[in-house]
């Protein structure tokens, strides 16, 4: 879509801002704004109930996801910074998180962590234009520039206040914000599309693989009753054996310091994606800091994690390997191959008994004992490999189109980000479109592109 520009510019004086609308004003944020103006008493009632917002519950595009209420007495020493509709809350530490989010309407006993600066708009600022501003391109680069540090990023609040910024008049600011608000809403209502897709997507994909495991591939086929109240009929021809008898779980941990196994591949929990068995990166022991006993597991074996089971992580080993204590290394044997093991671990009927199981404790975890007394449904070998291969099949099928999807969704992120950045920066005039009260394309010899 392409956009006017305006008659005039001049140059800004900042060399990553170039040039500018001739009537626009350059000058550092804490002109325009202040930081950090009000925290929550130490001599607060330690009773008294907040709404705390922490650095990991916030991001750029959803805002604030996560708000915990807590008692005073209960909440980290960070939860101290007051916030009031309009601010802007910035992150200053893991400043690649981009944490920003515009505070609109918040509850009176809403805090956020002091990992935030708190932008306040002065008078010659609309609250909705500081909102979009700060979460320009151009000024999420120049925070993350001037952050110091390498696993741990920070900016002083101070720091990032003096970030140069450009002010237009309040009226433009107003038409600005009025324009990026419908546009950004009309690109958040596709992306919220897309993402209902993908859970349609997933929820069709685990779908596939439960019933190919514990129904098998032939629709016709006689059944009889598996004994197993949570899987119910299974083909007749199948044999119902218990975990014990076809699963050995490895035990006796090794040294993960020690030369041999401090260079192999160390595969934990997070390390799995929920749902699918994918391996996401992966480190050596050596590489993660790893100090305390581990398994050793042989390249072909399951490795399923026997914390909060409800998230399915699970995965085949891809060749010899250590896996975290809160993992448990399973070999397949009597009948049953590794690769069928694992498509079972990830029907929705384990998960359900999985779940059930893990939640008689303290803390969401399926037990050794628990395992060994799970029954299930096994078909012979060569079935066993024609399922697998079905959904091997199906499974690609879907993750394409999840994948496409997602691609939609950073499509559209990126065009949210060009349009707020080109709005902000004068790059385009957006005047023309809240005088007649819509956006729509123009055809001028100056124009802007933005996006694709």
């Amino acid at each position: 879509m392409s956009f006017p520009r305006y008659p005039k510019y001049k140059p800004s004086g900042v060399e990553w801002l170039g040039d500018v609308p001739e009537h626009w004003s350059v000058s550092p944020l804490k002109v325009v704004a202040t930081h950090n103006d009000e925290v929550l008493d130490e001599s607060t009632d330690p009773e008294h109930e907040i709404l705390y917002v922490d650095i990991s519950s916030v991001d750029g595009v959803s805002g604030i996801s996560v708000k915990e209420p807590m008692p005073f007495a209960n909440a980290p020493s960070r939860a101290r910074r007051r916030v009031r509709d309009g601010d802007v809350i910035v992150s200053t530490v893991r400043t690649y998180l981009k944490a920003i989010a515009r505070i609109c309407d918040p509850e009176p006993n809403l805090i956020v962590s002091t990992g935030f600066a708190v932008i306040r708009p002065r008078t010659t600022l609309v609250p909705h234009f500081l909102g979009h501003l700060l979460s320009a391109s151009f000024f999420i680069e120049q925070v993350i520039a001037r952050s110091s540090g390498v696993s741990y990023p920070a900016i002083n609040a101070s720091e990032l206040a003096a970030i140069p910024v450009l002010v237009p008049s309040e009226k433009e600011q107003t038409a600005i914000a009025a324009f990026l608000d419908r546009e950004t809403l009309k690109i958040d209502s596709l992306v919220a599309e897309q993402r209902r897709l993908i859970e349609l997507l997933k929820e069709k994909r685990q779908a596939v693989i439960s019933h190919a495991v514990t129904k098998g591939l032939n629709p016709h086929a006689p059944s009889k009753p598996s004994g197993i109240e949570w899987l119910g009929d299974v083909p007749e021809h199948w044999d119902v054996k218990s975990f014990q008898r076809c699963v050995s779980i490895a035990e006796g941990q090794v040294d993960p310091k020690v030369p041999g196994f401090s260079d192999m591949i160390l595969i934990a929990p997070n390390h799995i994606e929920s749902g699918t068995g994918q391996l996401l990166d992966l480190e050596v022991a050596a590489e993660q800091g790893a100090i305390s006993g581990k398994y050793f597991c042989k390249g072909g074996d399951v490795i399923y994690s026997k914390i909060r089971p409800a998230l399915r992580k699970v995965c085949i080993a891809p060749h010899d390997c250590l896996c975290s204590a809160d993992m448990y290394p399973m070999h397949a044997h009597a009948g049953l191959t590794n690769e069928f093991l694992f498509r079972w671990i990830l029907t929705e009927q384990f998960s359900a008994f999985a779940v059930l199981e893990s939640n008689r404790v303290a803390m969401p975890k399926i037990n050794r004992e628990s395992l060994k007394e799970v029954r299930f449904a096994i078909p012979p070998i060569v079935e066993q490999q024609s399922i697998c291969d079905f959904i091997a099949s199906k499974t690609t099928e879907f993750d394409k189109l999840v994948t496409e999807a997602q691609r939609g969704i950073e499509l559209l992120q990126e065009r949210r980000t060009a349009l707020i950045s080109a709005a902000v920066t004068g790059k385009i005039d957006v005047r023309e479109c809240e005088r007649q009260g819509a956006s729509r394309r123009f055809q001028d010899q100056s124009t802007t592109e933005v996006g694709a």
